[in-house]
């Protein structure tokens, strides 16, 4: 910042009990899904998929948010994009991304428009999710009958124990 300019931040103190969910706090389009993916997908919420995660956004500022994501063990994450480039941090539990495991305090970064997924590890991941940007778009790259099929398997078999899930523990 130069010396004649102003800033319009102020100090701020977010408490992660006030933190709205994702969707509430209207930071995340959903981009259209073609009707195989609108098939699919309603397949996996009816199996009970919303059980298996807790997202919230900390803080969501002009060029700036902070999303604490809890997915539970067995979530099945979908291959997706975003429009915005993301830098994740493990706090506790692991995830499995491609041939790597990684586990708390371990970190990724994801740049726009690149499709990823991940997998929770066995007892669940929770992460942090940091952006310069405070709106971003989700980007359904999964298609397919199988993988709608099995994520929804999934979800039916892991949906009762989803709701008595308890957080992973902090480890190393």
């Amino acid at each position: 910042m130069h010396d004649t300019e102003q800033s319009s931040a102020k100090f701020t103190i977010f408490r992660a009990t006030d933190a709205p969910g994702l969707m509430q706090a209207g930071c995340m389009s959903v981009e259209p899904y073609s009707p195989e993916q609108r098939a699919g997908f309603t397949k996996v919420l009816e199996a009970g998929y919303m059980e298996g995660d807790e997202i919230k956004v900390l803080c969501n500022l002009p060029g700036f948010s902070l999303t604490h994501v809890w997915f539970k063990e067995g979530y099945p994450l979908p291959l997706h994009s975003h429009d915005a480039d993301c830098l994740y941090y493990i706090i506790a539990g692991t995830l499995r991304l491609g041939t790597e495991t990684l586990g708390p305090r371990d970190s990724f970064f994801v740049p726009a428009d690149v499709p990823y997924a991940y997998k929770p590890g066995p007892e669940g991941v929770e992460l942090l999710e940091i952006r310069h940007a405070n709106h971003f778009n989700f980007v359904l790259q999964a298609k397919g009958d199988a993988y709608f099929d099995k994520a929804a398997q999934q979800a039916a078999a892991h949906r009762e124990g989803w709701k008595t899930a308890t957080r992973p523990t902090l480890n190393g």
